[in-house]
């Protein structure tokens, strides 16, 4: 005998499947949304629907977008000799909100994971060498901004392999000790890249 109502199950289903989201969870969601306004639920369903119909990736950078090019890549004011290589759109926004970067962006749609089946031609790095070859601004410096983890690090050495003879400066972020950090909690490698990547006073 079917206690819940079938279209509350379903909903719970489909909330389970969104990442992070467990059973409980889905259910607080779920209800939550019975028990307000049905203003709310509406809402929520409309942003879903408009999520797929006006957003797109840009042909040139892979980033979401509402047009194509992006507001990033169509800005002239931006530095157009300068590439950013991000494994995600949500990189693009985190370096974004530092204020210090102008240039491009190139979003690869994750990293190198042979553990999970993702190899080099599941992601945007055979369109970034093509970019940097079909580009009308010479691009001088590529830096590498993919995660600091084994998918990350694996990412970045294919890309600069790829990149060989290329006449491009290849660069990777900085990696350190985080602000407000303590020395006895950083691991071995942590504490060796910032000693390596140490500056002047």
């Amino acid at each position: 005998m079917q206690v819940t109502p079938i279209p509350v199950t379903k909903l719970i289903d489909e909330f389970s499947r969104l990442p992070g989201i467990g059973p409980k969870t889905a259910s607080r969601l779920t209800f939550y949304l019975l028990r307000n306004p049905a203003e709310r639920a509406i809402s929520l369903s409309e942003a879903l629907r408009e999520l797929h119909e006006k957003v797109l990736f840009c042909s040139q950078c892979f980033n979401i977008a509402e047009s194509d090019p992006c507001s990033v890549c169509s800005n002239e004011q931006r530095d157009q000799s300068l590439i950013c290589v991000v494994e995600e759109p949500l990189d693009v926004l985190a370096i974004e909100r530092t204020r210090d970067y102008h240039g491009l962006y190139h979003v690869l749609h994750g990293a190198i994971a042979p553990a999970e089946g993702i190899g080099p031609e599941d992601l945007k790095i055979a369109e970034l060498v093509g970019r940097i070859q079909a580009s009308e601004t010479p691009v001088r410096e590529i830096i590498v901004a993919t995660n600091p983890n084994l998918e990350g690090e694996a990412t970045a050495m294919y890309i600069a392999r790829q990149l060989e003879g290329q006449h491009v400066k290849l660069t990777r972020l900085a990696r350190g000790l985080p602000m407000g950090g303590d020395l006895e909690y950083a691991d071995e490698i942590t504490l060796s890249r910032a000693l390596s990547g140490r500056s002047e006073m």
